[in-house]
């Protein structure tokens, strides 16, 4: 076998690939939002996580090419309606689709995405086209699952950690583990293997999104490229913030529910008092010890899969990185 590729590797790829998906040119207001949202700067996770799970058993990636396409479709197909729902005005420093044109013009473009998607995953190889197909599917429900969960979180006042685990799991964790076991099936690995990288990609999927919660709060904004406390601010029902009114004692409950619900609060204020709440606390180390437990998880179930162990070095490496990104 040649040596496995690394992830930059991947990624060109991805870019290299995604260049060549070509719209039809009219009309032009369906087809240009979907090219402009494809070329917006993305880390191409999804697609690399597949083809990297098809590289564990084989070197000729191209039967994986178009489905890891297909979930990068997909992927960006939900962020173009989720702009939408959140009324948000930028997506990776650019203007959002809705904004630069409109939301009719966004939810029609989104929804020929997610058509397109289907038809890149339908070029998956006919013996396992099926079996990619049905995970396809359950994962986008899926995801829409766990898109309304966190929609349902904004108006609930007792979500617990549990339920916010199972959100994360299904918005954001269950499309990298699908990426992952969609490159195993169409590279031939065995049922098990297939069910360990699924189960490799839920895990780090969660200690990603749960370091996500810690950077927003404690991360070095200069690099993390984010408003510091964006969550404690938007009141967002996060791992810290549910913790945090779970273990508060009345003093620090009553401060809590008191910057919840002023909405004529000072922001900076707002996340200067919270986050010292949280440090009484000790929200942040809870916090990085449910992120280690998941990442540990993800760990063993990677060296479960029966791959050689240097060509499991690729995805190794970016669970690392995953979980050392700046603070």
């Amino acid at each position: 076998m040649k040596p496995v590729l690394g992830v930059s590797e991947l990624r060109s790829m991805v870019e290299e690939a995604i260049s060549k998906i070509h719209f039809p040119d009219s009309p032009a207001d369906l087809y240009d939002p979907i090219t402009y949202m494809l070329a917006l700067e993305g880390k191409r996770m999804r697609p690399v996580l597949a083809l990297a799970g098809a590289n564990l058993f084989t070197d000729d990636l191209s039967p994986a090419l178009s489905p890891a396409l297909g979930l990068e479709v997909f992927h960006n197909f939900t962020l173009l309606h989720d702009d939408i729902m959140d009324n948000a005005p930028l997506r990776r420093s650019m203007e959002t689709v809705h904004t630069r044109w409109n939301p009719n013009v966004a939810i029609l473009s989104g929804d020929t995405m997610f058509v397109k998607s289907c038809q890149l995953m339908l070029e998956a190889p006919d013996q396992v086209v099926r079996h990619v197909m049905e995970l396809f599917h359950r994962t986008a429900i899926e995801v829409c699952e766990g898109q309304q969960m966190d929609m349902d979180f904004e108006t609930m006042d007792d979500v617990t950690i549990s339920q916010y685990i199972e959100m994360i799991t299904l918005k954001t964790a269950v499309l990298l583990a699908a990426s992952l076991k969609t490159g195993g099936m169409i590279a031939g690995a065995d049922g098990e293997s297939c069910r360990h990288l699924y189960e490799f990609g839920k895990n780090i999927g969660v200690a990603f999104q749960l370091q996500d919660d810690i950077l927003d709060v404690f991360g070095d904004m200069a690099k993390v490229g984010k408003v510091q406390g964006g969550d404690i601010i938007a009141n967002k029902k996060t791992f810290l913030w549910i913790r945090a009114f779970e273990l508060a004692n009345q003093d620090e409950l009553a401060e809590l529910e008191f910057w919840a619900n002023d909405p004529t609060a000072d922001s900076m204020k707002k996340v200067e008092t919270i986050t010292a709440i949280y440090n009484r606390i000790g929200i942040r180390e809870m916090a990085e010890a449910e992120m280690a437990r998941f990442f540990e998880s993800a760990m063993l179930h990677l060296a479960a899969v029966n791959a050689p162990e240097n060509r499991k070095s690729v995805l190794t490496g970016f669970a690392e990185k995953l979980m050392v990104r700046e603070k």
